[in-house]
C-alpha cells in the first residue's frame, strides 16, 4: 500500500511540485466554481479558459516559455474578452453567454495559430493540455499566490456575491456592491484559469474548477459547505490522479479531470442532495 499510494511522492520532486501545484490549484479554483455554478455561469469558465490562450500565446511569441509574460498576456487577454463580451451584450441585441461564445472560439482560433507561428507540436500540446508533471518554482509560487489572492478576495466580496446568487434584486435595491463585486469575482476567475492553464492547459483548466463544484451540489445545500467540499474533491481528485497518471500510461492532465469526473459520477448516482438513487428511493418522512 506504501509503494502503492506514497512512494511516488516521497521519491520523486517532479511527482511533490505536481502534487502541490493541484492541491493549491483545488484551493482556489474550487469555491469560484461554486460561485459560477450558483450564479448559473458554469460556461462562462470555459468561455474564459479558451479566452486566455492567445494572450498567453503572445507572450510566449514575444518572449518564449516566459512564465510572467505568459501569464501577463492570459490575465490581459482573460479580462479584455470579458469586456467585450459585456460591451456586446448590452449595446446590440445579442445575449451574453452568445457573445462569449463568439469570443472563445476566436480566440481559441487565434491562440493556435500564434502558437502554431513560432512554436512546436509540443509547444501546442503544452498551452492545450498543460504540464502539471513540469511545473517549477516560479510556476509553483503563481499558482500558490494566486490561490492566496482568490481566498482572501472571496473572503471580501462573500456577502454580496451570495447574495447575488440568491437575490440579485435585493442586492441592487439595497447597496450598489453588487458591480463592484463581480468585476472583482471575474478578476478571480481570471487568476484561476491562468493558474489552471500552466498546469492543465487551455482545454482542461476549467475541469478542476467546475467538476469539483457541481459535485458538492450534490452533497450540500449551504453554500459554505459547498465551497469546503469541492476544494476537498479537487484536492482528492488531484491526488488520485497523479496516482493514476504514475501507474498508468494516463497523461497527468486528462487522468487528473477523469478522476474528478468520476467522483462526479459517483455522486449523481449517491449525492443526498438531487442524487437519482436518493431520489429513486427516498427515505421516510415524518408522520404528524
Amino acid at each position: 500500500m506504501y509503494d502503492l499510494f506514497i512512494t511516488p511522492f516521497s521519491e520523486f520532486e517532479f511527482m511533490r511540485r505536481a502534487l502541490a501545484g493541484v492541491l493549491a490549484l483545488a484551493f482556489g479554483a474550487g469555491p469560484i466554481g461554486v460561485f459560477l455554478m450558483l450564479r448559473r455561469m458554469s460556461l462562462v469558465g470555459d468561455a474564459m479558459a479558451h479566452a486566455v490562450l492567445p494572450g498567453a500565446a503572445v507572450g510566449f511569441l514575444i518572449s518564449g516559455l516566459n512564465l510572467f509574460a505568459m501569464a501577463a498576456g492570459g490575465m490581459v487577454a482573460g479580462f479584455v474578452v470579458a469586456i467585450l463580451a459585456g460591451l456586446v451584450a448590452r449595446t446590440t441585441e445579442l445575449k451574453e453567454d452568445a457573445s462569449l461564445a463568439a469570443f472563445f472560439i476566436i480566440s481559441l482560433a487565434l491562440g493556435v495559430t500564434i502558437v502554431s507561428i513560432k512554436g512546436t507540436n509540443i509547444d501546442l500540446l503544452h498551452f492545450l493540455f498543460g504540464t502539471v508533471l513540469a511545473l517549477d518554482d516560479q510556476t509553483l509560487i503563481l499558482i500558490a499566490v494566486n490561490a492566496t489572492v482568490t481566498l482572501f478576495g472571496l473572503a471580501l466580496i462573500y456577502r454580496p456575491l451570495v447574495l447575488e446568487c440568491v437575490d440579485p434584486g435585493f442586492l441592487r435595491s439595497v447597496s450598489g456592491a453588487g458591480a463592484v463585486a463581480h468585476i472583482a469575482f471575474l478578476a478571480l476567475l481570471v487568476l484561476n484559469l491562468v493558474s489552471g492553464f500552466h498546469a492543465l492547459g487551455t482545454l482542461l483548466a476549467v475541469g478542476i474548477m467546475m467538476l469539483p463544484a457541481v459535485t458538492a451540489r450534490f452533497w450540500a445545500r449551504d453554500i459554505t459547505t459547498m465551497i469546503a467540499i469541492a476544494a476537498g474533491t479537487g484536492a482528492v481528485a488531484g491526488y488520485a490522479g497523479l496516482l493514476v497518471s504514475f501507474h498508468t500510461a494516463v497523461p497527468s492532465g486528462p487522468a487528473v479531470i477523469l478522476v474528478a469526473g468520476a467522483i462526479y459520477a459517483i455522486s449523481l448516482l449517491f449525492g443526498r442532495v438531487g442524487g437519482l438513487i436518493w431520489q429513486a428511493f427516498p427515505g421516510r418522512h415524518l408522520e404528524a
